[in-house]
């Protein structure tokens, strides 16, 4: 029969360990120890601390630093696990000396940096600029919606939520009422069930007070055509719609470079919509390439790509005034691809059989539904019965357009009026406007000159390069380095905490493409 020898799992073994030698050459945490150490201008953190003369002695920002930045490029934020990992995990040992900061010192050293991140990140990217690694080619703006650490359930407008706490408040009374009428007629008491509902009673008086308290302090969010919705918890994040439904939280914005894909910019907006973005980032994006002195000739012919998400007027003339070689695409730019001409032909077929298959309605008519015979001057429609000209119109929206109109016989027996009239009961005729060319008064505008850019070999090319630039810096910060939610609460904070994490994503490129530390 087989012996094996005998394992005892209740001992314990004194090692003397050398920190130093903890972190291995050609790792990141080498990279980082050295940066940290060597590179990184750390002074400006030296007037955040007025201790010299009396206080305790402040954690070194450096090693601060360390662990944090370790921490993120391993997914891990919360601070309580940092301070943990200092304790139980050798690397953050030796990156810390064995310091072991607590985690309200860590979680204070975060959202108090406000004033020494933008400096801090400019320092990574002077690195990456001297180490070649900035093309000055081609920026990708875009950004990721991420949740924030708030709930959408307390976002709403002011008159929304004092709605919710009448609610709360009826509530509470109402089963008040009923624990009284119970008592009053010494009906048995499930104690189980009462404590379960008193429970929920408190509940509710805590989110009512909780309600009452924001009410009487704040006020609604002012917006272009309305006040927007609040959050009591987090009144910096908005509601934003994402691929994945509605989602209360910020949206990270990045400015990227085609070479190696190096963050120039990144900051967290709550916003819901990006077109009111652009233009900052646009502005942040050169004021860190002045900070690093890249060379003015070279930024001049930089282009910058972003989607469609950023495209409106306002953007592509301010975009223009700058001089800067931009491509925006519309909404429709796809569809005026000449490589997606049959997409429409097989997406219609498709459209049809499934509305056969259930049984639906088809469509209603448009204006391509009706035939307009240029020859004769005359349009039909859809029931083959012809319409009388009504007017032209020389410029709508730099087109020239005929309008036609179909008496009241025609329309009032027609068997297909359901499927042409938008309100059938209402509407006694059809109207529709061919359009036959391009006006000769039109004047084209910057966001016409836009679409004739993108719809060109060179500006769908240069679009193109979007998406290889910007997505896989997002897929690599919210997949590899697991920043799926932001977990700090205020602009301020949320921005520090992206920004850190673009710092992050930078110093694994400087590590990936060759450092050499002594």
């Amino acid at each position: 029969m087989a012996r094996y020898k005998d394992v005892n799992r209740n001992q314990s073994k004194m090692i003397p360990i050398d920190f130093e030698s903890q972190i291995l050459p050609g790792s990141f945490e080498h990279s980082l120890h050295y940066l940290i150490d060597n590179e990184l201008d750390l002074s400006i953190f030296d007037n955040r601390y007025n201790n010299d003369e009396t206080g305790a002695p402040a954690f070194n920002p450096a090693v601060l630093l360390k662990i944090i930045l370790y921490a993120y490029s391993r997914g891990m934020t919360s601070s309580r696990k940092i301070e943990q990992a200092c304790r139980e995990n050798i690397i953050f040992m030796a990156l810390s000396h064995d310091t072991q900061p607590h985690f309200t010192t860590i979680a204070d050293f975060v959202s108090s940096m406000e004033n020494q991140i933008t400096a801090l990140f400019r320092n990574v990217l002077l690195i990456c600029y001297e180490m070649n690694l900035i093309g000055n080619d081609m920026f990708a703006i875009d950004g990721v919606k991420l949740p924030s650490n708030a709930a959408k359930e307390w976002s709403g407008t002011k008159w929304e939520l004092k709605q919710k706490k009448k609610k709360l408040d009826k509530a509470v009374r109402s089963m008040l009422k009923h624990h009284r009428q119970a008592d009053q007629q010494n009906q048995p008491i499930n104690s189980t069930r009462r404590e379960k509902e008193n429970a929920a009673i408190n509940k509710m008086k805590a989110k009512a007070k909780k309600l009452k308290e924001w009410l009487d302090d704040n006020d609604d969010k002012p917006g272009k055509s309305g006040p927007k919705k609040s959050n009591v918890t987090d009144n910096d994040s908005a509601k934003i719609k994402t691929s994945k439904g509605v989602i209360q939280g910020y949206d990270g914005v990045a400015s990227v470079d085609s070479k190696c894909q190096i963050i120039l910019h990144g900051e967290a907006f709550g916003e819901a919509q990006e077109q009111a973005l652009l233009i900052p980032m646009v502005d942040a994006t050169e004021q860190s390439l002045h900070a690093i002195e890249a060379k003015t000739e070279k930024r001049k012919s930089v282009k910058l790509t972003a989607d469609s998400g950023f495209y409106n007027a306002h953007n592509i003339e301010a975009l223009m005034k700058k001089g800067i070689d931009a491509y925006l695409p519309d909404i429709g730019f796809r569809q005026r691809d000449p490589r997606f001409n049959d997409v429409e032909r097989y997406r219609a077929r498709d459209k049809k059989e499934r509305q056969i298959y259930q049984g639906r309605q088809t469509k209603q008519f448009i204006a391509a539904d009706f035939h307009y015979d240029e020859s004769t001057d005359t349009c039909t429609c859809p029931a083959g019965k012809k319409l009388y000209k009504s007017g032209r119109h020389k410029n709508l929206d730099g087109y020239e357009a005929l309008h036609f109109k179909s008496p009241k016989s025609h329309c009032d027996p027609c068997a297909l009026r359901q499927r042409c009239m938008r309100n059938p009961d209402k509407t006694r005729i059809r109207q529709v406007a061919i359009i036959v060319g391009r006006s000769k008064q039109f004047t084209p505008r910057p966001i016409d000159l836009m679409k004739q850019k993108i719809d060109t070999p060179e500006g769908r090319y240069q679009y193109s390069r979007r998406m290889g630039t910007v997505e896989p810096v997002f897929a690599h910060i919210c997949s590899v380095l697991k920043l799926n939610r932001f977990s700090l609460r205020g602009k301020t904070k949320v921005d520090i905490q992206w920004k850190l994490y673009c710092m992050v994503h930078n110093l694994l490129k400087i590590h990936r493409y060759g450092i050499k530390p002594a």
